[in-house]
């Protein structure tokens, strides 16, 4: 079945919204009860609904600029810095100048369509977008560009089809991050509150209570930095963008990564670690988590640590602790750096090996699901990404499509309610 479309303009299908930012100056316009949000609320964000940003306004922040409350099911798109960030409104809003966003006409488009076409036609957006510095697509333009559009049933059908598939994915990330949530409790029992030691086993020093037999010691000490460099173009290219892991350079940057000069590259094998000196201020360290070795810009300082430490090095790094030298130590005015003979002298209570082991089988338990749960997500990513070009265009009849996915999206919904709520360490 071929779908019927008629065409429009955006301006034809709702009203477009741009967004204001109250002054800063007035602490009035601030704080209050209104969502706000900005591209930086939607450049992690990886859900569809959003309630709210990292800053509320308030009613007369709203009355006294050009920020604008929208209602909820409004699509909001960012047009700067860049284009393309795309969410739907969970609830009453507003945003910054940075978004063109659409309050849909429900007899003509149904929001949820028009937020997939958004993502299906980014490129489109982009290529009718203006700027020398960055791109930004105006308010006349972006009403002014054309879509197609089937009839409002078939909008509906083809939303639910993608919009199941989404759900999905939204589940399993929210296990994922529950899980991740727990280990951090269950990192933060063990190694910070010291949750099984009674005070008379604490001493204090340097950086505050520790247990007696536990070591203080830098993490010069527990470390060792790693010179060895790459012998070949084999290897892939890795880079620190957030703290956790490691992610492959080309997912980000240009192919040029790949220098003349690759066996300057250093080499950083499965469970090492390294980070980028002039990043660090900004939370730009990860761990090789692949089951491959793989290298490192020359400007990196890459580390390893002893064996069996891997995970808990992997938790400290991401702590608020580690987070506080990094800021203490870093030097520079404008652009903060923190080498490795800074990064040797952070102290560390160094726990001892059969606490690590203890906290290792948890790791090590919770991340067998998160990688599986990863590896679905990935599945259904890919599933969706080439279903939506062809059912918004009718080469794939909607009506063939078979969402069986129902039994195996409430026995998430199951899993995801019985680990709700955070384990104690008396799993362990």
């Amino acid at each position: 079945m071929s779908l019927e479309f008629k065409y429009y303009k955006i301006n034809d299908i709702g009203e477009v919204v741009s967004g204001g930012t109250p002054s800063t100056s007035k602490n009035e316009y601030w704080y209050g009860d209104i969502g706000w949000i900005t591209p930086k609320d939607l450049s992690s964000y990886d859900d569809i609904y959003i309630s709210r940003g990292e800053r509320n306004i308030s009613s007369e922040g709203l009355n006294n600029s050009s920020a604008k409350l929208v209602p909820k099911n409004t699509v909001l798109m960012t047009s700067r810095a860049p284009i393309g960030y795309i969410a739907i409104a969970n609830n009453e809003l507003s945003t910054n100048q940075g978004f063109k966003s659409l309050i849909c006409n429900e007899k003509i488009c149904h929001y949820k369509y028009f937020y997939y076409w958004l993502k299906l036609n980014i490129k489109y957006i982009i290529n009718n977008s203006n700027g020398s510095t960055f791109k930004e697509i105006s308010g006349g333009t972006f009403k002014n560009l054309e879509l197609s559009l089937p009839s409002l049933n078939e909008q509906k059908a083809i939303s639910s089809v993608l919009w199941t598939i989404d759900e999905k994915i939204s589940v399993l990330k929210r296990i994922n991050k529950n899980l991740e949530e727990q280990i951090e409790t269950i990192y933060n029992s063990f190694f910070v509150y010291y949750d099984d030691f009674s005070k008379e086993e604490l001493e204090e020093c340097e950086i505050g209570l520790i247990p007696k037999d536990w070591e203080l010691m830098s993490l010069g000490e527990v470390t060792t930095k790693i010179k060895e460099k790459v012998g070949s173009d084999d290897y892939k290219v890795f880079s620190a963008v957030n703290t956790g892991n490691l992610i492959l350079s080309e997912e980000y940057f240009d192919k040029q990564v790949y220098s003349k000069n690759i066996e300057k590259y250093i080499v950083v094998k499965q469970k090492e670690f390294a980070y980028n000196p002039a990043r660090i201020n900004i939370g730009s360290i990860g761990r090789n988590d692949f089951n491959y070795d793989g290298c490192v810009s020359p400007v990196y300082v890459a580390f390893k640590v002893e064996e069996g430490y891997e995970n808990f090095m992997n938790m400290y790094i991401k702590s608020n602790r580690f987070n506080q030298w990094v800021v203490t130590l870093s030097s520079g005015s404008v652009r903060q750096t923190l080498n490795y003979a800074d990064f040797s002298i952070i102290k560390i209570a160094y726990p001892p090996k059969d606490l690590v082991n203890k906290f290792n089988k948890v790791y090590d338990n919770y991340y067998e699901v998160i990688n599986y749960n990863n590896s679905v997500i990935s599945n259904l990513e890919n599933i969706r990404d080439t279903l939506l070009p062809k059912l918004m265009s009718g080469e794939i009849d909607v009506s063939k499509i078979n969402c069986d996915l129902e039994l195996k999206y409430n026995y998430m919904k199951y899993l995801f309610n019985q680990i709700h709520t955070p384990m104690s360490k008396s799993v362990v």
